[in-house]
């Protein structure tokens, strides 16, 4: 469940300190560089950070496959220009293609991306990418040069410090999903990923592939670009330029490592897509079979849905809500607002116990004091279900008519079939018979993708002939 905060909390921390002329010496360069960020704030991002990037996104469920990527960026991390950093490789729960890093060594892979490489030595080369932007600070390069623009917006700016989940380091480390590295630093980071994969003992001319898959991704999906090259931004004919690096680099080697029939062996099972038991949009309805409710955002708006809340917002921005569970003990829902306001969490209240949904709840406006000191008033609503209290806020300029309307929508679910929802997952199989991609895909039964979103995850074209013994990787339909 993405919070707002994740959207608003953009490097709100570094402001212009005792530090702010600081110079620190590049790992990668060896030259002196200015910077507003030291080496012990680094360390610090990356470690609150860690934290909260669990909470927001969550580690992909599987020892199986955490252990082998953990494995390659280990020997990739031995090579690298900071060989005796305390790195740290998290394969993400999420969807989204996409890898990222973070300073002070954490680097994420999201189980998206992983399904779509085709070898180990592709991984190597997101990893070794990503772990290229570490070793050349390019995340404090980035900081220095933002000056630490500090932003808020919508719903997150309105709460108090109380409502506040996360450290000033891991809001700011969140913030950093955001930042779009320059087209040098990714030249840089291209140039480093070819070298520690390399140095590892990976084949190069592996990495290439991955940037043709990540331009199909961002095609198919009828976007300009992937979610990865929104923050990796091409530095120009980047699948050209790599494709070079890489043959430079493998002159005069042998014994370099591909595997790809072992990566794509341990692909199988992996969650592909959306998982509905984290919960899922139709339409505006949100239903979360873990939590067993359902909840009804105003039509229209935008959603958003995470691991820790759910959020919508109006498309003119005139309106958002977020919905998480709060920490009340075994109070009901109305000694829980007089608790917030005897605490000093909330500046008043006023409204009234209801039955909503089944369940007891209270709901009406409360009034929170926002970081810069000025008051809010927030469209509210408590519900107590057993051990769990929801938590629903909501603010709009457009009139609380919407808002509340859809906080009486909340209820349980009970439904069986709504309840044990099941992912889609990546099955791997040997082709037998020699065939059109399409053709082979479509002898085996329906599948959760269509025809050409499977063959961007098999790196090849619908058409293209797969020989007999080929490993694919195929997403068959789910029973619902």
């Amino acid at each position: 469940m993405r919070l707002l905060i994740r959207i608003a909390a953009l490097l709100a921390l570094l402001v212009l300190s005792a530090l702010a002329s600081g110079c620190a010496t590049n790992p990668v360069t060896g030259k002196t560089q200015f910077s507003l960020v030291s080496g012990q704030q680094e360390l610090a991002i990356g470690k609150d950070g860690y934290q909260a990037m669990l909470a927001e996104y969550g580690a992909y469920d599987d020892a199986r496959v955490a252990s082998y990527v953990d494995s390659v960026g280990k020997k990739l991390a031995a090579v690298s220009h900071l060989p005796h950093l305390d790195w740290h490789f998290t394969v993400l729960d999420d969807p989204v293609v996409n890898a990222f890093a973070m300073p002070g060594g954490y680097i994420y892979i999201s189980r998206g991306i992983l399904a779509h490489l085709n070898s180990e030595a592709q991984l190597a080369g997101v990893l070794g990418h990503e772990i290229g932007h570490v070793t050349a600070r390019h995340t404090a390069a980035q900081i220095t040069k933002q000056q630490v623009a500090g932003l808020t917006l919508g719903l997150a700016s309105a709460l108090s410090g109380s409502f506040q989940r996360y450290s000033g380091a891991a809001q700011q480390a969140m913030g950093l999903l955001f930042l779009k590295y320059s087209r040098d630093d990714e030249t840089q980071a291209d140039e480093l990923g070819v070298s520690y994969s390399t140095k590892a003992g990976y084949d190069p001319r592996e990495i290439p592939l991955t940037y043709v898959m990540l331009r199909r991704v961002g095609e198919q999906a009828g976007q300009r670009i992937p979610a990865f090259m929104s923050t990796h931004p091409d530095p120009g004919d980047r699948e050209a330029r790599t494709r070079e690096l890489a043959k430079t680099a493998a002159t005069g080697k042998s014994g370099l490592v591909i595997r790809s029939r072992d990566h794509v062996r341990r692909m199988d099972a992996l969650v592909f897509g959306t998982d509905p038991r984290q919960g899922w949009f139709e339409g505006t309805r949100f239903t979360q079979p873990e939590l067993a409710f359902e909840l009804t955002f105003p039509l229209g708006w935008k959603t958003q849905n995470g691991r820790t809340s759910v959020a919508a917002g109006a498309p003119d921005q005139t309106g958002a809500m977020q919905l998480t569970l709060a920490e009340a003990k075994d109070r009901s829902a109305v000694e829980f607002v007089q608790q917030l306001a005897t605490s000093g969490q909330i500046a008043g209240f006023d409204g009234q116990r209801e039955t909503i949904g089944g369940l007891n709840a209270w709901i009406g406006h409360i009034s929170t004091t926002r970081t810069d000191g000025t008051t809010a008033s927030l469209c509210a609503e408590f519900l107590r279900d057993g051990t769990r209290m929801f938590q629903v806020l909501g603010q709009s300029s457009g009139g609380d008519a919407p808002i509340f309307a859809s906080m009486r929508t909340f209820r349980k679910v009970i439904d069986a079939a709504r309840l044990n929802v099941v992912p889609a997952r990546v099955k791997v199989i040997t082709v037998t018979n020699s065939g059109a991609f399409s053709a082979v895909a479509a002898s085996y039964g329906a599948q959760e993708i269509d025809v050409t979103s499977e063959s961007i995850l098999n790196s090849v074209e619908p058409e293209e002939t797969v020989a007999a013994g080929t490993l694919l990787k195929l997403v068959p339909k789910v029973k619902r």
